[in-house]
């Protein structure tokens, strides 16, 4: 009997100006957990998409169980037995568990029956869940269960998995390794997408490679080290970040009893935030989503203004300051949102370097915009930062998300800052590109920058901080040297363990 569960053959689409996937082919084996990797813009969400029914290939084939498979929609994939978890969750925070799962079902039980098999099936796979809980109280984690669970609600043969620990504490990663290894067990396929390397090698039986938009190779990644693997994916070598040991200078940033309300019913409250951080140091913040991140770059570059507290900038109190006077000041900040945050979609890219460094670049004097300048500096963050676009006139929207990623980061530091706030600064990004972000954080902070590093990655945190906290609940964990730290107190630390010492003793 043939094993293959999931057969792709000559798979190509086209768009305008570009060929997200040129002559795809390769096999997902029942029971297998198949990874799918490549750098950004290498056609990995075309094909996922093309598999669950969201886009039609232009040529190729596919077949399902050996039978002719091509999905005119996401419910016809479903109907097949393959469903998707996504990168980005697609919940009502206003509606409970259950709620939110019946909206993802073609046929809902009664209320009562769903809630029982809710009960059922998380306590099976290790994921237990109450589905009367409103999903806006859920920690990420337990979201990422809520869009398993409605999966596999659902009985699936072939389970889409996308960044699928993008949100985890390392203590999750570990139970969701062992719910899809049960899975696995029960004949389940899964095809993976992750750009964490590490975590391919320790789950995947098979990995596939692809390159702009074709396949590259098919390799076990067990048998395959992470830097090989990466190297697959952008088909040449890169350098590992390094940091250069400089002394730290005087504080360059000193917060203060720092306390602000949520921003709305299911935000989350800073509460009473103090910490410094010196020139050419790397402070690493890390935490699940949702434990405050978002809020707290928010009160340091001064979005919002917070009621109790103070933020100090080399001696300075910036506290009742808004982000202009303090981007003047030298303290610079990029948001986790790239689209719509940190860059406004519909202006190009010459545009949005005017909107954070109009005064710090002199782009604008007397009121009038330096084209001229502006465009000379937006050409200067791509080229030194690998932006892959036609040029600087093209709209934010129209680059990929880690391209994108790379201009926003390359604007703010090429702005030469005194202190930066960075959050999720690689995410999305593929490994070389990740790795040329850090490298240029570290070679900031080796110049003297003071840097806040707010990022999920905890390998990330580790490679490239000085000092770790963890933000649980909108509350901030003493910062310890990250030499004196491993994964496992990490964890604990992220997960809100109140006895730090005990946590940080060796």
């Amino acid at each position: 009997m043939d094993n293959t569960l999931l057969s792709l053959r000559g798979l190509t689409k086209t768009y305008p100006g570009v060929v997200a996937n040129d002559d795809v082919s390769f096999d997902i084996g029942r029971g297998e957990i198949h990874a799918l990797l490549g750098e950004n813009g290498a056609g990995k969400s075309t094909l996922v998409k093309m598999i669950y029914g969201l886009v039609a290939p232009d040529k190729g084939e596919m077949t399902l169980a050996g039978a002719p498979y091509r999905p005119a929609k996401p419910s016809e994939a479903r109907q097949a037995g393959v469903a998707m978890v996504f990168q980005h969750f697609s919940l009502f925070d206003a509606l409970d568990v259950a709620e939110n799962v019946a909206l993802g079902m073609e046929d809902p039980p009664k209320s009562r029956d769903l809630a029982k098999r809710i009960r059922d099936v998380s306590e099976a796979y290790g994921l237990p869940l109450d589905p009367s809980r409103v999903v806006g109280t859920l920690s990420a984690g337990e979201r990422q269960r809520v869009e398993i669970i409605r999966c596999l609600l659902q009985e699936p043969r072939l389970l889409i998995m996308d960044e699928p620990t993008s949100v985890l504490t390392p203590q999750e990663v570990e139970i969701l390794f062992e719910t899809l290894r049960k899975l696995k067990s029960e004949g389940t396929s899964i095809l993976y997408i992750s750009h964490k390397l590490e975590e391919i090698r320790a789950l995947c039986d098979t990995a596939t490679i692809l390159r702009l938009g074709q396949k590259v190779d098919t390799t076990t990644p067990s048998e395959t080290t992470a830097r090989q693997l990466a190297e697959m994916m952008v088909g040449s070598s890169f350098a590992a970040p390094e940091a250069r040991h400089t002394e730290k200078g005087d504080v360059a940033l000193e917060v203060r009893g720092l306390s602000l309300p949520a921003p709305g019913a299911f935000g989350t409250p800073l509460r009473d935030l103090s910490f410094e951080v010196r020139a050419g140091e790397v402070l690493g913040i890390g935490g699940v989503a949702g434990n405050g991140q978002d809020e707290l770059l928010a009160a340091l570059s001064g979005e919002r203004t917070c009621p109790a507290g103070s933020v100090w900038l080399k001696g300075a109190d910036v506290s009742r300051q808004g982000p202009t006077a303090r981007r003047a000041a030298g303290l610079l900040s990029a948001p986790e949102e790239r689209l719509g945050h940190a860059a406004a979609p519909n202006m190009s890219l010459v545009e949005n370097a005017v909107l954070t460094a109009g005064k710090r670049k002199a782009l604008v004097r007397n009121g009038m915009i330096g084209w001229s300048r502006a465009r000379d500096f937006a050409e200067e963050v791509i080229t030194r930062f690998d932006v892959r676009t036609p040029g600087p006139h093209v709209a934010a929207r129209a680059l990929s998300g880690g391209n994108l990623q790379k201009y926003v980061v390359g604007r703010e530091i090429l702005q030469d800052p005194e202190v930066l706030i960075i959050n999720q600064p690689t995410w999305g990004v593929d490994a070389a590109a990740a790795a040329a972000i850090r490298q240029a954080l570290l070679d900031l902070a080796a110049g003297g920058t003071a840097l806040v590093v707010i990022s999920q990655d905890l390998d990330e945190l580790v490679e490239i901080s000085d000092r770790f906290a963890a933000l649980n609940e909108g509350r901030l964990s003493p910062a310890y040297p990250v030499a004196d730290l491993d994964m496992e107190r990490i964890g604990l630390m992220m997960g809100g363990a109140h006895d730090m010492e005990a946590t940080h003793a060796p």
